[in-house]
């Protein structure tokens, strides 16, 4: 029996042709349609098949329950953030400072362009918040925060470092999630984020 605090998300059988990987793909471009229409409550495996044109026998072929196909959306969400934030701190050819002002103005753009999605993932998140998947979701991204402020504060401590690194990645992430409660234009958008990565150079230029 499924404990109720870990339920089952990992996809119930994995696409191995092409077939497999269009129907899977069909079904989350209708679950990213439901949600966005009908909200985290009033979201249903019935909805979602409906919205694909598949039965809901051929959607549990491949997903167990919603909260698989939530924590899908949400972990497709959580890999491309993650490859985001490698990329764009991994580019050692850019300044750190620099690095660190790219990644606050794509992230607070994304946030504000992806509202709606976000705001309904994170409503659904009770669904899926104690699994093992999601716990190993959380993990991923940090070794490239750890080797960029390994480079930015290179003879502080790894306490240091690490409180650091989450106070960024925390701050960014609660000041985002507020910003864009509501739309903003380009210009707002540009002027926080700027006022934010200022925030965060001062605050780890007195840490070096």
């Amino acid at each position: 029996m499924n404990d109720s605090r870990n339920p089952a998300i990992s996809l119930r059988k994995k696409p191995k042709q092409a077939r497999s990987e269009a129907s899977v793909s069909i079904i989350l471009q209708a679950a990213i349609q439901v949600l966005a229409k009908e909200g985290a409550s009033r979201f249903t495996t019935a909805r979602v098949a409906e919205k694909a044109g598949v039965s809901i026998g051929s959607l549990y072929q491949y997903f167990p329950n919603k909260a698989a196909i939530l924590f899908r959306l949400q972990s497709d969400e959580w890999k491309e953030t993650t490859e985001l934030l490698s990329r764009i701190l991994g580019d050692t050819t850019t300044p750190p400072f620099e690095r660190l002002r790219n990644l606050v103005h794509t992230f607070i753009r994304s946030e504000c362009e992806e509202a709606d999605m976000r705001i309904a993932l994170d409503d659904a998140a009770p669904l899926y918040r104690h699994a093992p998947e999601a716990r190993q979701a959380r993990e991923t991204g940090e070794k490239a925060t750890q080797l960029f402020m390994q480079e930015v504060l290179p003879d502080a401590d790894d306490t240091v470092r690490l409180r650091a690194a989450d106070l960024i990645k925390t701050t960014m992430s609660a000041l985002g999630k507020d910003f864009s409660q509501m739309p903003r234009s380009e210009t707002e958008i540009a002027e926080y984020a700027n006022a934010m990565a200022d925030m965060f150079c001062a605050y780890l230029e007195r840490l070096g």
